[in-house]
């Protein structure tokens, strides 16, 4: 009986996997050979509300740090929100420390999964990187994702000696929506007076009105339009709208840059944010920011986690780790 429930799973799992590839492959046409992940077929999905216990339970899935990282999990603010820290066992202190915030469209996600990355940035960056599991929507619209992840920036700086971090080298950076909330908390930072020595910002989720405009295209793998529109609303707490949005909810909305740390924007060709990623490095360089815009042909949505042996890969986030060594 149990071999043939097994055989009939297996068989429904394939049939699915054959009917969602068939639907993805015009989209296959346009992306580089070493991205085409076996992975994508089933990553490629449309995020709605009924869907989220099922991801949010995958994406705390915890992923190891690596060798010469020792991880810790510590609790910040009232409510005790978990943070891991992840810190290179060889490293002299007071050292370096990038706040790092994970993605997942403001919806799901968690640190534990992209600890992997956490590990081999403290390892290459010789760096603390502290990583919040901030509040998600829609149960916790804007600003609870930013405060939180401002909440954590403070409360590093407070602890930099048992932490092991010089408070004048602190960089931020994140992945997808953490890259949003990464430039969030650098244009705060700028008009709280808080220095920051560098933002990386990874194919970056900053601009609620990309819901609202063509997509040309883009965004057919992993991270839809119709996510896309989910997750700005649930954000939000409303539909997006051309006319406005909160200050700092939409990092993209801000036309005056001027002042903010160096930063770094790297975004795949295929990806949906890859207009509104391209127009904010140009605006962060008519405003005088020094700021280093990496495209990538044939990439898609977090193609660097999918293909992550692929020799764009390699250099994607070869790139990303010049830019913050460089300023840290």
């Amino acid at each position: 009986m149990r071999a043939t429930l097994a055989g009939a799973a297996a068989t429904a799992t394939a049939a699915l996997a054959a009917r969602r590839y068939l639907r993805l492959r015009p989209a296959f046409a346009g992306v580089a050979p070493e991205l085409r992940s076996p992975l994508l077929p089933y990553v490629t999905m449309t995020y709605r509300a009924h869907t989220l216990p099922f991801l949010r339970a995958v994406y705390r899935i915890k992923r190891p740090a690596g060798p010469g990282v020792t991880v810790t999990t510590q609790r910040v603010g009232a409510a005790g929100m978990r943070v891991l820290v992840a810190t290179p066992r060889s490293a002299r202190r007071p050292g370096p420390a990038v706040l790092m915030l994970h993605g997942g469209g403001m919806i799901v996600g968690s640190a534990r999964l992209e600890l992997s990355t956490y590990g081999r940035l403290a390892r290459e960056l010789d760096a603390v990187i502290v990583a919040p599991d901030y509040r998600l929507a829609p149960e916790n619209p804007f600003p609870a994702a930013l405060d939180d992840c401002m909440a954590t920036l403070s409360w590093m700086r407070e602890r930099a000696v048992t932490l092991g971090i010089d408070p004048d080298r602190i960089a931020v950076a994140g992945f997808s929506a953490g890259g949003g909330l990464a430039a969030a908390v650098a244009q705060r930072c700028h008009d709280e007076g808080l220095a920051l020595r560098a933002q990386a910002l990874v194919y970056p989720m900053l601009d609620d009105r990309t819901v609202l405009r063509d997509s040309g295209g883009r965004g057919r793998l992993v991270w839809t339009p119709e996510s896309n529109r989910f997750a700005w609303t649930a954000y939000l707490g409303r539909a997006p709208r051309m006319t406005d949005a909160p200050p700092y909810a939409a990092p993209a909305r801000r036309a005056n840059l001027s002042g903010l740390a160096p930063a770094w924007i790297g975004v795949g060709e295929l990806d949906l944010f890859y207009a509104e990623d391209v127009a904010y490095a140009h605006t962060l360089r008519a405003c005088g920011v020094p700021c280093e815009l990496l495209t990538v042909a044939g990439m898609y949505h977090a193609a660097d986690g999918y293909a992550p042996r692929s020799a764009v890969a390699a250099a994607f986030t070869s790139s990303l780790r010049d830019h913050l060594r460089t300023y840290l």
